[in-house]
């Protein structure tokens, strides 16, 4: 199958103790280009990520939003700074003694300093959490290659549908070009009879020219090889796989192959078929280089 490079998807997961959303999004880009966006208390699961999402993704670059929300009832837990509460507490009792005022001190008091009780983050269970993260974003990354798969095929049938346009473009240069010969020849003894009038012509003379004419005008072997790069992307196509950078390649030498029947065109005809054979080739370029 033909996968495009870009592409949409989106995954959620609900339990008990968290709700995560996943989204995915990519354009077009030469290499495999994935970037995490997700809090830091997740990073530790980043790797996993990565690797799980280059198992089938070769080409593009991609945006991956992870939102993480804890639902458990124990996310925070208080913490006493005992060391912290004891000086604070000492040092009450010296001031009151200094001061001549009641030393007594209570535990309230001393807990409203700061630093005495602090809230920290209950640690979360990291394999629990990485076990419900991975599966959002593998439905996340199945939606993704859904959509890709879907656009991919989109671009498969439109390309194949551009190549065999090309084909009955170079069936008619093939037809023309036979045509141009004998209209040379024909324009040459025309000439040659208002120039001689009565004389006698050389035929063998007129034979070589026409033979120059042709030989200089003949575009079979870029008909052929141009015939044969169609063939070739095709097969890519049918076969499928990460090809872009292949027919990417293909469409470089197929227009290599229409630029050089322009420039030996010296005729209206063939070059009006050239230069539709060369806009079909752009067409398709730009198609290829959404093809992972």
């Amino acid at each position: 199958m033909i996968k495009s490079m870009t592409g949409f998807g989106h995954g959620e997961l609900l339990s008990e103790d968290f709700r995560i959303t996943v989204e995915m999004k990519a354009v077009n880009h030469r290499y495999c280009d994935i970037n995490i966006k997700m809090p830091k208390k997740l990073n530790f699961i980043e790797a996993d990520i990565r690797n799980s999402l280059k198992q089938t993704i070769k080409r593009g670059k991609v945006d991956v939003y992870i939102s993480f929300e804890d639902l458990s009832e124990t996310t925070v837990r208080v913490k006493l700074n005992e060391e912290m509460g004891r000086e604070y507490y000492e040092a009450l009792r010296q001031l009151g003694g200094e001061l001549g005022i009641s030393d007594t001190v209570t535990a309230w008091q001393v807990a409203r300093f700061p630093e005495v009780m602090i809230l920290e983050d209950v640690p979360m269970n990291q394999d629990y959490a990485s076990h419900e993260i991975m599966e959002a974003v593998r439905q996340a990354a199945d939606h993704f290659s859904d959509s890709r798969i879907k656009e991919g095929e989109n671009l498969k049938e439109d390309i194949l549908g551009k190549l065999e346009g090309m084909k009955t473009n170079i069936s008619l240069v093939e037809e023309r070009y036979p045509q141009m010969v004998a209209e040379y020849r024909k324009k040459l003894m025309d000439k040659v009879h208002g120039l001689l009038s009565d004389a006698n012509i050389d035929e063998s003379r007129i034979a070589t020219e026409v033979v120059i004419y042709a030989d200089k005008i003949s575009v079979d072997e870029e008909t052929v090889r141009l015939r044969s790069h169609i063939d070739n992307m095709r097969d890519e196509l049918v076969r499928g796989g990460s090809v872009g950078r292949k027919l990417d390649f293909i469409a470089q030498e197929m227009n290599r192959e229409a630029n050089t029947i322009l420039s030996k065109a010296n005729d209206m005809e063939i070059s009006n078929l050239a230069i539709e054979l060369k806009t079909e080739v752009e067409r398709i370029r730009e198609q290829v280089q959404n093809i992972e």
